[in-house]
């Protein structure tokens, strides 16, 4: 089950972007004891995001849109994130 940080991301992307394809992927298990692991479980992501914003726009901007529709998430209640943002047609 979705906590509600993964939930409140989900809806925010989904919102801000109408993507074709969407995960957010929790990987604090795999982080627990590293640093950044605040121990609430929801310290590091993954994002795949298809869309059709992501369309002309290179690498790095997608990635600045995609931590400007998430607020004060990544770096602040969020230690990681990685993200693979596409437009439909391409790889992430």
């Amino acid at each position: 089950m979705a906590g509600p940080i993964q939930q409140e991301m989900e809806t925010l992307l989904t919102e801000a972007f109408a993507p074709t394809r969407l995960e957010v992927i929790n990987d604090s298990a795999m982080h627990r004891g590293h640093s950044g692991d605040d121990g609430s479980g929801e310290s590091h992501f993954t994002v795949v995001i298809e869309a059709e914003a992501f369309t002309g726009v290179n690498r790095v901007m997608r990635q600045r849109m995609v931590n400007k529709a998430l607020g004060d998430i990544p770096g602040e209640r969020v230690h990681a994130l990685a993200i693979k943002a596409s437009a439909p047609g391409e790889t992430a």
